[in-house]
């Protein structure tokens, strides 16, 4: 309720909820990544599942060329112009920091797409209409550009674990290279056959079963969520991309009992973007964040002002159709959030050298953009005059 009165992300204020009960706050104690990275991942299958079920194709058709090439050339571009942009700020000598250009492409990989409970959440609850299908846009976006970062960000961590290993600072450029065109076709071709397939069986069973109890349908298909994200990763595929897809084809289909199961699905994407938030607040240490501060803001503010949007403009160069009022509202709204701080978590499990810089700078821009960019989304489409009356 606050949140909406002082207009600000109320999923920002769990995460603050979280660092004032942590360590530094009232002083409960909770410091497991692994913990934290698997609440995460069953929040995200959830979120992304009901992401895709909220995404109309109709909607999305006419921009779905400008969402995808977004959701990966965007990502890819944002990660090479803001991990250089760190190489080069920890090359100077009155920044504090000095990490490798592989571990600063890495810190730039963690937090390279857009946040999708985050953009979900504001753009759902904003009460404002978009112009030139921007908000299918970002929606198709923000649900579909986290495997690219994440596949950016596992090939990164295992080349700068094989440069730490070598000792020597080689590696077999070929095997690398070989291994990560491996996992991005493993991860998308997997991920999409495996979203489309079990997009297809959740339609035909909810539709064919005949259950007793209307709630256990809900039950039913949050099991068949999980069961394809597992599978999915079991198979090298990429489960967040499977999920998303999965519910796009199930919600653009008819299905029974659909309101009582969308109703459930919205208070479950509640509940879990809410334990999400208040657990990754949980987990970091104010003090320790506090000393990258300076860093890390250099580094937000070069993403918000520079690198996102000229890797969004490079981007949609191509479609002549998208304006530059769009291209530009587009730019601005690349929050962080819950996302990149899962990601961070992964160079930290791998013990690659620097991880726990990552997680604290990552951490602070995360809370950077949902307080700057997350509180100025409808100021700011206001001002391009890209936002229309809601119809009462």
């Amino acid at each position: 309720k606050a949140g909406y009165r002082f207009g600000l992300p109320s999923l920002l204020l769990f995460l603050v909820a979280g660092m004032l009960f942590g360590s530094d706050g009232f002083g409960l104690q909770f410091n497991n990544m692994h913990h934290a990275q698997f609440i995460g991942m069953i929040a995200l299958c959830i979120i992304l599942f009901t992401g895709g079920m909220e995404t109309k194709i109709k909607e999305i058709k006419p921009v779905l060329g400008e969402g995808l090439a977004l959701s990966t050339v965007g990502v890819l571009l944002t990660t090479v112009l803001t991990g250089l942009f760190i190489f080069a700020l920890s090359e100077w000598d009155m920044v504090p920091i000095s990490l490798p250009l592989v571990t600063c492409i890495l810190l730039a990989a963690t937090m390279s797409s857009t946040d999708s409970a985050s953009v979900f959440n504001i753009l759902r609850n904003s009460k404002m209409k978009l112009k030139n299908n921007l908000q299918p846009m970002l929606e198709l976006e923000s649900g579909s550009n986290d495997p690219m970062a994440y596949i950016l960000t596992i090939v990164l961590i295992q080349i700068a674990n094989s440069l730490s290993g070598t000792g020597t600072g080689e590696i077999d450029a070929w095997a690398i290279t070989a291994d990560a065109v491996k996992t991005f076709f493993l991860q998308f071709g997997v991920g999409i056959l495996a979203g489309v397939v079990m997009g297809y069986f959740a339609v035909w069973v909810l539709n064919k079963i005949h259950l007793t109890n209307t709630p256990l349908y809900a039950i039913m298909l949050l099991s068949i969520v999980f069961f394809t994200f597992t599978v999915t990763t079991k198979l090298l595929g990429n489960g967040y991309l499977a999920v998303y897809l999965a519910g796009v084809i199930l919600g653009n289909h008819k299905i029974a009992f659909r309101k009582e199961i969308f109703s459930f699905l919205d208070g479950m994407t509640w509940l879990v973007q809410i334990v999400m938030f208040v657990t990754l607040g949980l987990l970091v240490n104010p003090h320790e964040m506090l000393k990258v501060a300076p860093v890390a803001l250099l580094i937000g503010i070069f993403m918000m002002l520079v690198g996102r949007p000229l890797s969004v403009f490079l981007t949609l160069a191509p479609f002549r159709k998208v304006s530059t009022a769009s291209k530009t509202y587009i730019s601005w709204v690349g929050l962080k959030g819950a996302v990149p701080i899962i990601f961070a978590t992964y160079p930290v499990i791998d013990n690659v050298e620097g991880s726990s810089l990552i997680f604290n700078i990552v951490f602070f821009i995360t809370l950077l953009s949902l307080m700057i960019q997350g509180m100025t989304i409808t100021s700011f489409a206001n001002r391009l005059h890209l936002s229309l009356p809601v119809p009462e």
